[in-house]
């Protein structure tokens, strides 16, 4: 697949967002997207998934099994979760009983198995995500988009979509992402491309050369759960089984930390410390 000249603006008159994009996408790769928010990585993603028709230039070779996995999933849908796996399983091509027997095996990959027959409406936002992972991975798809579709997963839903980004991979397919942890599947791309103010450049050979983010650690304490579908999903340290009302240890990309702390202070959480990973008080 190739981007030749490829730009968008939404609009006659509006803002270029891309502009001069040159892009191959070879078969049996992983390519990673990385830069900055509001720098154009949704919009190149969604150019290379076909979602978007690019304003000028051209793209050519796009397989015709492709699947997408947008930043946020549409979930006031009226289906649902078996039966919108399985309605877009068939818009792929698969037979009913082929769809629906795909759709309880990825349910179940992703931990979401008891799930099956709940609205999508009902669902929680990380189960939402669970199921907008496995619509993308229905149909063995030949080239696979992912813009940020690790977010708002379990630790588990996470290792296993790299799990199955890796088999789509070895199995001759191509798969795009952008993720915000520059650790999310780090030395197994086969190319990096940076996006800056609306232009795309390739940046390093490998996603090993992908500088790290700081990382920033929050100590907080609530007597409550955490609430669901927290920014940069943050690592978090187990509760100590012992004293479970010792204040829990969040960990996270220093680019969501303000976020975080917004949605952990929105929910009535206490603040106790901010640092980094370092040790460095913040």
């Amino acid at each position: 697949m190739r981007l030749e000249r490829v730009g968008r603006r939404y609009g006659p008159r509006g803002p270029w967002v891309l502009r001069g994009a040159d892009l191959d996408l070879p078969g049996s790769a992983l390519v990673r997207v990385v830069g900055t928010n509001g720098t154009g990585k949704s919009t190149l993603l969604r150019l290379v998934a076909g979602i978007d028709a690019p304003s000028e230039g051209r793209i050519t070779g796009r397989p015709p099994r492709t699947a997408y996995v947008p930043e946020r999933f549409p979930a006031a849908l009226p289906f649902t979760a078996t039966d919108y796996l399985v309605h877009l399983g068939r818009v792929h091509g698969l037979g009913r009983a082929t769809a629906r027997a795909r759709a309880g095996e990825w349910l179940e990959r992703f931990g979401a198995g008891e799930h099956a027959r709940t609205e999508l409406a009902e669902l929680s936002k990380g189960t939402g995500q669970k199921v907008a992972v496995a619509q993308a991975l229905l149909a063995d798809p030949d080239l696979l988009v992912l813009d940020e579709a690790w977010t708002g997963l379990d630790t588990t839903a996470r290792t296993e979509l790299d799990r199955a980004v890796r088999e789509r991979v070895a199995a001759g397919a191509t798969a795009v992402f952008v993720d915000h942890d520059p650790r999310r599947l780090a030395g197994e791309a086969d190319a990096v491309y940076g996006v800056e103010s609306g232009t795309v450049r390739a940046v390093a050979a490998t996603a090993r050369d992908v500088p790290e983010e700081p990382r920033v650690r929050i100590t907080a304490s609530g007597g409550k759960p955490l609430p669901e579908g927290l920014p940069g999903t943050p690592a978090i340290e187990p509760p100590d089984p012992d004293d479970p009302t010792r204040p829990l240890v969040l960990t996270v990309d220093a680019a969501h930390s303000d976020a975080l702390l917004g949605a952990l202070l929105a929910a009535s959480w206490h603040i106790h410390h901010l640092g980094t990973e370092e040790g460095v008080r913040v």
